[in-house]
């Protein structure tokens, strides 16, 4: 074990969050304050002061104190040992606005940093229903649902389930679970759930039965060929591509919501505009099988 593990497990969890805030707000904001500590968790400007002196003494030389911005700033060697600082993990943080759920700070930027999203019309279920979702999944348990399918069938109709994972493929949430109806695994939008009840019953099936959740596939993508080659230059730079292919694995049932969610060109002689579907797919064959739906 590095030090720097051992300095990250020897702190307790709570004080742990503190000072991953410390170093995600300095790296990413340039300056931490005791004030921006104190506020963010709702600590005394004392209290503040301790963390950002416990972060000195454990992160020596990680953070140098600026007279000219009365605060903490990256030193020219920073490395973080708290926290996750890959864009991935921080900039969901940031567009939360979270330090820790349910912070006290209320509607202040914790981070100094204004982020917005799409206003999309809400998706949700209610939160009894949810909560009759998540426990079932929670407790590995069957559940009774109402649910309005888009589908021929009855959409309401009362049907058994038993449910893995909730999915979040951008647009909107799904639950993936079994159906005893129709035997096999599928997607349940969650805002179309009626009603639900979980069961005492036990679960008989889990995300290990559900052959295209733990299949993965590689997905091969590619700048759209109708674009100029110096827009498909900057495409592979904005995908981070090490050659001219898009490569990533992906599970397959989420194959499809991934390629709805790219705005993949699907046909298989890429005839869409190349301005709308600005990457077009290409092992078709391979992928085809497991999303036909998304497939032109």
């Amino acid at each position: 074990m590095t030090t720097r593990e051992k300095m990250r497990l020897d702190v307790k969890w709570a004080t742990r969050q503190r000072l991953q805030y410390i170093e995600i707000m300095a790296w990413y904001s340039g300056v931490v304050t005791r004030s921006d500590v104190a506020r963010a968790f709702g600590l005394s400007d004392p209290a503040a002061t301790k963390d950002l002196k416990l972060y000195s003494d454990l992160a020596p030389g990680n953070l140098v104190y600026n007279h000219g911005v009365f605060g903490f700033v990256p030193a020219e060697g920073f490395a973080a040992v708290y926290a996750d600082l890959a864009p991935a993990a921080v900039l969901p943080i940031i567009a939360a606005n979270l330090a820790v759920a349910n912070g006290p700070y209320g509607n202040a930027l914790i981070y100094g940093l204004p982020a917005a999203s799409l206003p999309l019309p809400a998706r949700l279920p209610s939160a009894h229903t949810l909560a009759q979702v998540t426990r079932a999944i929670h407790g590995r348990r069957k559940l009774r649902v109402s649910y309005r399918s888009l589908s021929d069938r009855d959409s309401q109709a009362q049907r058994i389930l038993e449910p893995h994972t909730l999915v979040n493929p951008g647009i909107r949430w799904h639950v993936r679970a079994y159906s005893e109806e129709t035997c096999d695994f599928r997607d349940f939008v969650l805002s179309r759930l009626v009603a639900a009840e979980c069961l005492d019953a036990p679960a008989e099936s889990g995300e290990q039965y559900d052959d295209d959740w733990v299949e993965w596939v590689g997905l091969r993508l590619a700048p759209h060929s109708g674009l100029d080659a110096a827009k498909r230059e900057s495409l592979l730079l904005d995908y981070a591509a090490s050659g001219d292919v898009i490569e990533f694995n992906v599970r397959r049932a989420l194959l499809g919501y991934v390629l709805q969610r790219l705005s993949v060109d699907t046909t298989p002689d890429h005839s869409l505009n190349p301005h709308a579907y600005q990457l077009m797919l290409l092992n078709r064959d391979e992928i085809e099988p497991f999303a036909a739906w998304a497939f032109r």
